[in-house]
This record gives structure tokens, sequence and C-alpha cells, in this order.
């Protein structure tokens, strides 16, 4: 049996304590009858965004100022399964109020499957994830502040960095006329932890940019475990000199749990699938975008042209659309060896005792399932919790060794209708909302 890189971890932790497409399964399908896109949702009821009101002390709280005048607010907690846990995250766009994006966004799972079949872990809930946390060196926290974290039966370790970093181009545009040029240079907000698990050690990271865009990673680094160069059948890859060593391949499946909780108000989910029509005569290829309501909870698979978003129930931007946010999911492997991990995102009613995509340690009743696909069972969604799975399959090369360069996984939210324009617009184009006028 592989003994893996979690040997070391599972021992420390002893001594110190898809098919769900539209309309596919009763359970998991968004109800029929919805308008096609782009007809708009109804009227929503109009509403002010409440004032940003900390919910914890200054020692918990991230606020921060990025270029432009966007800003950032937020609590952060720390758990012993979960590792790092935000709260309260709102965006203020420049010259605007504050908008509420999500009540609570954390890691919910990273499971570790070996391709023989001979080891599988869950890195938070069985394998110390949350006790692993690193002391981080000023070095490794460029420009930024280092928080002290408390952690049960460890003490006191200098692990969460808050810091800035440029990300390039916001946006460039050439001026209609002249040589003259619009763009910026943006720098985002970055919030991460590093947590060892035996051999490996995760980068668990959040960004906030400017525009309102949050962006969820994890990367994976440390060490190849030593232990594991056995994969002799087949299912691992050549390391060393000749073919001497076999280091045996296997996945690493991060979900997130969201809850987003828009403008403080209700949310609501929907899905976007789009359809291409090949030319007919002499015309070019149509396509044909259609909006289905997801009102009932649903296991969901990525596809070409799908994509899914959670809208305010209550709030609206300055045209009077309804505020969203949009998934988008990065570069993923979908396992299929586990119910939970063959889809990509998951759409629950929110349970408090429905914490962790796998394992689940939240104490829900007997008979409840201990997975994320066990909770999708056709329940109406008037309170959705969000799952994203991510997926990386590692198949290690030459270059995992040593150390090992970080690979990442992760996705993002992006704001659909949150501003009338983008927030950061120069003042002498704000005029040009709706339709830019059309110059040579």
């Amino acid at each position: 049996m592989t003994t893996r890189h979690h040997r070391r971890a599972r021992g420390i932790l002893a001594a110190a304590a898809a098919t769900a497409v539209l309309g596919a399964t009763a359970a998991a399908a968004p109800a029929s009858g919805a308008p096609a896109f782009p007809n708009p949702p109804g009227p929503l009821p109009t509403a002010v965004p409440p004032p940003v009101q900390p919910a914890c002390s200054t020692a918990y709280r991230i606020t921060r100022k990025l270029e432009g005048g966007a800003a950032w607010d937020m609590c952060w907690r720390y758990s012993t399964d979960a590792g790092l846990i935000l709260d309260h995250v709102t965006y203020r766009p420049p010259g605007g109020a504050p908008v509420r994006v999500l009540t609570t966004a954390r890691l919910a799972q990273i499971h570790v499957p070996y391709d023989d079949g001979g080891a599988e872990y869950d890195d938070l809930t069985g394998a110390g994830f949350g006790w692993g946390l690193q002391d981080l060196k000023p070095a490794e926290c460029p420009g930024g502040t280092l928080s002290t974290v408390k952690v049960p039966e460890v003490g006191t370790v200098k692990g969460l960095c808050t810091t800035t970093r440029a990300r390039g181009h916001a946006y460039r545009m050439a001026a209609d006329s002249g040589s003259g040029v619009y763009q910026t240079q943006a720098k985002d907000l970055l919030v991460y932890t590093v947590n060892k698990v035996g051999w490996y050690e995760y980068i668990s990271e959040w960004r906030f940019s400017s525009d309102g865009t949050v962006g969820a990673n994890v990367g994976a680094t440390g060490s190849l475990s030593p232990v594991d160069y056995n994969a002799t059948d087949g299912r691992g890859w050549p390391l060393g000199k000749g073919a001497r060593g076999y280091a045996t391949s296997h996945a690493h499946n991060v979900f997130w749990k969201l809850d987003f909780g828009l403008d403080g108000g209700k949310d609501r989910i929907e899905q976007y699938d789009s359809t291409v029509t090949p030319p007919a005569g002499d015309g070019g290829p149509t396509v044909k975008t259609k909006r289905t309501a997801v009102t009932r909870e649903l296991a969901g698979d990525a596809r070409n042209m799908r994509w899914w978003r959670v809208v305010s129930g209550t709030g609206r931007n300055a045209d009077g659309h309804a505020r969203s946010y949009e998934i988008v999911p990065g570069r993923t492997d979908t396992h299929a060896g586990r119910g939970f991990t063959k889809h990509d995102v998951y759409f629950t009613q929110a349970r408090a005792c429905e914490q962790y995509a796998s394992n689940n340690i939240g104490n829900c009743p007997a008979g409840a399932g201990d997975s994320v696909d066990k909770w999708v069972n056709g329940e109406t969604l008037t309170k959705p919790t969000v799952w994203v799975n991510i997926g990386f399959h590692h198949i290690a090369r030459d270059e995992d060794q040593q150390p090992m360069p970080v690979h990442w996984q992760g996705f993002q939210l992006a704001p659909r209708d949150v501003t009338a324009m983008n927030p950061l617009t120069p003042s002498d184009l704000a005029s040009q909302n709706g339709q830019p006028p059309s110059e040579s």
C-alpha cells in the first residue's frame, strides 16, 4: 500500500490530538421554462447597500484601498480543519457605495487519491492541514504585513500574509483621435497562508482586484514523497538516473465553499448555455444563449459555452441591472473516481452541518451522507451555498525535484453588472455608458 507524503502528518495529528445538464436528473435539474437570454429578469426592489460595519476586532480585519480608489474590507479567522476563513468580504468601487460580496469563503477539502488505489486522503479533515500552518519570513510577504495566528495545540504562528502585487494592465484603449492611450497598471490585494501536510506545502491564496474580481487559488509545492518512488506498475513517472525510481501519480481535488449573500440579501443561481448553429447558405454561424434559473440543488458540469452566476436578490447597479458574480473555473482535471469529485460545481441549500466536500465532520444527522454529492437531493434553493471543485492530476516530472515548483489550481469570481461601467473608467470617458461615440 502506498504510504505517500501524509504518513508524517497523520502521526503528528494523532500525537497532538457528469452529467448534471439541464433536466438531467430530478435531483439536480434547473427549473424549466426560464426565459432565454438576453431577456432580463423582472424588476427588483430598490435597495440601498448597507454601510460597511466592522464585524471583527482590528486584529482580525483586513482593509485595503488599492490604486484607483477601489477598496476591499473583510474579516479573517482560522480553523484547524479548514485553515484560513474569510468573512464579510466587501468591495467598494471608486467613489461608490460598498457592496457585500461574500458572507464566508474558505477551502472545503483537498482530496488526494493515488492512481494505484492504494491510498486516498482528505487533507483538511483527515491529515492535519490546519495544524500545519507555517511561519512565514518577511521575504515571503514582500511589501506586506504578517499577522499572528493562534493555532490550538500548536501556539502562535506568523502565518497570514496581507500584501499587494502588480498584475499588469487593468485596461488599455487607444484614443479615437490623436496618439493618446488610456491605460492603467493595477495591483491586487493578496491574502494567503502556507500549510504543510507531510511532504506537500499548500499555498492558500485569495486575490482581490480593483475591478471587483476575486481569485481563489491553491498552489502545491514542497517535495515529492521519497516513500512513494514505487510505481513500477505503470502508474508513475521515472525520476533520477535511468528508470530506478517511479513517483506514484495522484490527484489533488481542491474544493472551496462560498456563501455569497450579495448586498446582504437573498441570492439566486442562473445557468447559461450557448448553442452554435453551423452557417446556412451565405450567412455565418449563429449563436443562441439560453438562461435557466437554477431553483433546486444542482451538481453541475462545466461545458463549452456554459457558465453560472450568483445573482443578488436585492441589489442593482446604477443602470438598474441586477448585481451578480460569475463563476469562472480555471483549468481542471475532473476525477471520476468518487461521486463528489465527478462534478465541477455544486449548489446546495445552506446547512450549518454541511462544511466539507468529503469526509465531512460537521455533525450532520445520521443518513445525511458525508460528502457534497449526497446533499444534492432536489431541495429548493432559498439560501444557496456554492461549492467549486478544481482538480489536478499530478504526474510527476524530473523538474518536480527538488524542491517542487508551485503548481496552481483555482477559479475566479468575476463581477457581472456590479457597477454600471468599468469601475476604473477614466473620468473623461464616464459619459460613454451604453454606447460610445462612433468616431473613425
